[in-house]
């Protein structure tokens, strides 16, 4: 057999392992709604029920901060928040309001190591990217600082950064921005607190400054709450060289429609 054909042996073999394991994860782990856990015909879907009562972000939004306006107030509208001060990066999108179902799935992400969530929720994201992928020369995750990555085992916005990367084939950075002061969660904490807990918290490692300097960032988290952490981490890249820095979210809080 010539190499060619050992190589496609080898392939078709392994494929093969690859099919039998995943009926045997279906058996065991059979498909379901993570909303309410009723049965489905595939994994990484919602059931019609779950489905509806997501609260997706679509237009019309501010230009700048992606936050929702309750009716259209024509094109490149900001919002008094954009106005009144302005954010480090230049353009923030979300997929969905962090409410309800949108809440659950990103805390079962985050804490219950539903990493399998992060293709279908970076699906939506690249949905909900208005462009910000086309235009984008790298994508960056937002980094957990060492002790709290060994405690939480895996990053959830670096795996939705991994997922957004295989999906649309633009690059993913990991190691460049790093979390260089271990700071405390920010639940809990009010805005200037969050402000305050994550200033100097983000540098760029020397290897990264070569690799970012003069690109185009996406910097993917999973919510946007106040923007203390996206914004201290925009900083720091463009302190770093980056010459543009926009902002990707699977979910943002949101008190209502303005």
């Amino acid at each position: 057999m010539t190499q060619l054909g050992l190589a496609r042996f080898r392939d078709a073999v392994l494929q093969g392992g690859r099919g039998a394991a995943a009926a045997a994860l279906a058996f065991v782990y059979p498909p379901c709604c993570p909303g309410c856990q009723v049965l489905l015909g595939r994994h990484a879907g919602l059931c019609a029920r779950c489905w509806s009562s997501l609260r997706f972000i679509e237009r019309p939004y501010c230009e700048v901060l992606g936050v929702p306006f309750s009716h259209d107030l024509g094109s490149g509208i900001l919002s008094a928040d954009a106005i009144a001060n302005p954010p480090p990066f230049s353009r923030l999108r979300s997929a969905v309001v962090h409410d309800g179902l949108a809440r659950t799935l990103v805390h079962n992400l985050k804490y219950r190591d539903r990493t399998d969530l992060a293709p279908m929720m970076a699906g939506w994201m690249v949905r909900a990217g208005d462009g910000l992928l086309a235009e984008c020369d790298a994508i960056v995750p937002v980094p957990l600082h060492r002790y709290r990555l060994l405690a939480r085992k895996f990053n959830q916005a670096s795996e939705l950064a991994r997922a957004i990367a295989r999906q649309t084939g633009k690059p993913l950075v990991l190691g460049a921005l790093r979390r260089t002061r271990r700071t405390r969660q920010q639940i809990g904490l009010g805005a200037n607190a969050r402000r305050d807990n994550v200033k100097g918290a983000f540098s760029l490692a020397g290897e990264g400054r070569a690799e970012l300097f003069g690109k185009r960032v996406l910097l993917v988290d999973d919510v946007y709450t106040t923007g203390a952490t996206v914004a201290a981490a925009a900083r720091a890249l463009k302190r770093g060289g980056a010459a543009d820095v926009c902002v990707l979210t699977f979910a943002r809080a949101l008190a209502d429609h303005i």
